[in-house]
């Protein structure tokens, strides 16, 4: 039975569909409702009813609504997982590490809802000022709208809702097309768990005809976006005077010093690179290596590539499933095809079929190439050699993202060079660039955007402050 929208405080249907398909065949697995301009209209509309009455439900209760929606994800768990291999084409393995941490997010928001601290003004240490009081208090913005990618269609749709809820908004969830059942389905749960009916939606059809129009309008309070470097600037300029938070793309790096475990990196850079079929905003993409261990380094990663099991991503020893479309599939190719007619080597995978590519590995990679300057959102590494640490951190630095990047070395010199000198707003040492405890702030220097996630930090930018003076 295709599945419904759910806005105006019902589940909608609509005459003109969506189709789900599963990457892995191309079958259809499911249909969405395509809204339209009426339909964003209801749902702008009920979200302002939505948030008057959140206003209502006190903390404690905010924060016991979040723990049943935790609680139901796990229970559903499973359900869950199977939906998001399906529509996304993500392993097994994948998608069910990313429902419990879905569940996790949730109770992390609860626990939030709890804090939303003010705190006292000393008022008197300005010149007169006696008999002053002053404080803050932190409210809910009203309504958030939460535009959401494929890449995680659980994981990161409940970080914006979850912590959306837990600040006493309503929350607008505007899934990606390739990928909403998992945010219809956890939607469908947050009504289980007793969220008010006005104050969540979930509401399926494009970014041109949805997206837009929610960010425009002045009703909305607050985005948050997910999603490509060029979509986050086209809905700044569309927002106006609102509260934004960006998390955009990154083609994240990867120094190995010479001191480096090199199985170890190598092992770890292709968990990191291949993870999702490379569609992970803080993807290893570029290995930058010192020279003199360069060769041995290639050789190492070419055999974890070719180990990397890629099939059917609802087999359980699949490693690594298709990507979202074909199209997608075409281009890492065409991408990969160029950076060789360019001079690059290209040691391991890279072979298509249909939206599956094999985790491809090139060395010798030209720094002008696309690999090295711009987001693939694929499974490639590309390998590039530096001289000293210096080179290391300007080869790092020079690209217009600057999401997460990572270090291997045993050199506390070089550590630091790399944590104070690297422009990304995520620094590992000793670890791939892809890694994210979801309490964490997460967010981009540059243009892979701004504002944080992680429940504690969302909720700060889904909330006003109010500075209140008592005149006694």
């Amino acid at each position: 039975m295709p599945l419904k929208m759910y806005i105006g405080e019902a589940w909608i249907d609509k005459s003109e569909k969506i189709e789900v398909r599963n990457p892995y065949d191309g079958s259809v697995i499911d249909t969405v409702p395509k809204a339209d301009a009426d339909d964003v209209e209801m749902t702008l509309a009920t979200a302002v009813r939505g948030a008057a009455a959140m206003r209502e439900v006190t903390a404690y209760e905010r924060a016991q609504i979040l723990f049943r929606l935790a609680d139901f994800i796990l229970r559903d768990a499973e359900e869950l997982a199977r939906t998001i291999s399906m529509e996304e084409g993500k392993a097994l393995t994948e998608a069910r590490t990313e429902v419990t941490r879905a569940a996790e997010i949730v109770q992390l928001s609860g626990e939030e809802a709890k804090r939303l601290y003010g705190e006292t003004i000393p008022l008197d240490a300005s010149p007169g000022t006696r008999n002053k009081m002053g404080f803050t208090m932190r409210v809910p913005c009203g309504v958030v709208v939460a535009i959401c990618p494929f890449n995680f269609p659980l994981h990161l749709v409940v970080h914006k809702l979850g912590p959306a809820l837990a600040g006493g908004n309503a929350v607008i969830v505007k899934p990606a097309s390739d990928t909403p059942l998992s945010a219809l389905k956890v939607t469908q749960l947050a009504l289980e768990a007793g969220v008010p009916p006005a104050a969540v939606q979930c509401i399926t059809g494009s970014g041109r005809n949805v997206g837009e129009a929610l960010c425009a309008d002045p009703r909305v309070r607050k985005i948050s976006f997910t999603g490509s470097r060029d979509v986050g600037e086209a809905i700044t300029r569309a927002a106006g005077i609102k509260k934004v938070t960006m998390e955009l793309g990154s083609n994240s790096p990867l120094i190995v010093m010479e001191d480096a475990d090199l199985d170890r990196v190598a092992e770890l850079a292709a968990m990191t690179g291949y993870a999702n079929a490379g569609q992970v905003c803080i993807s290893t993409q570029r290995v930058l290596v010192a020279a003199n261990v360069h060769d041995a380094f290639v050789d190492l990663v070419q055999e974890k590539a070719g180990a990397t099991r890629v099939g059917d991503p609802l087999d359980e020893g699949t490693g690594m499933g298709p990507m979202v479309r074909e199209s997608d599939a075409q281009r890492v190719v065409e991408w990969i095809d160029e950076a060789v007619q360019g001079g690059a080597r290209l040691v391991a995978g890279g072979r298509r079929e249909r939206a599956m590519v094999t985790p491809a590995v090139l060395a010798d990679v030209p720094r002008e190439s696309r690999l090295m300057r711009e987001e693939l959102f694929g499974p490639a590494i590309a390998i590039g050699a530096f001289s000293d640490i210096d080179e290391a951190i300007h080869m790092a630095n020079d690209t217009q993202y600057g999401l997460s990047a990572g270090i291997f070395t045993r050199n506390i010199e070089w550590a630091m060079a790399f944590v104070n000198r690297v422009d990304a707003g995520n620094l590992h040492v000793n670890w791939g660039p892809q890694w994210r405890a979801d309490l964490m702030p997460y967010g981009g220097l540059k243009e892979s955007g701004y504002g944080k996630e992680g429940p504690r930090y969302a909720v700060e930018e889904m909330t006003d402050s109010k500075m209140v003076v008592i005149h006694l």
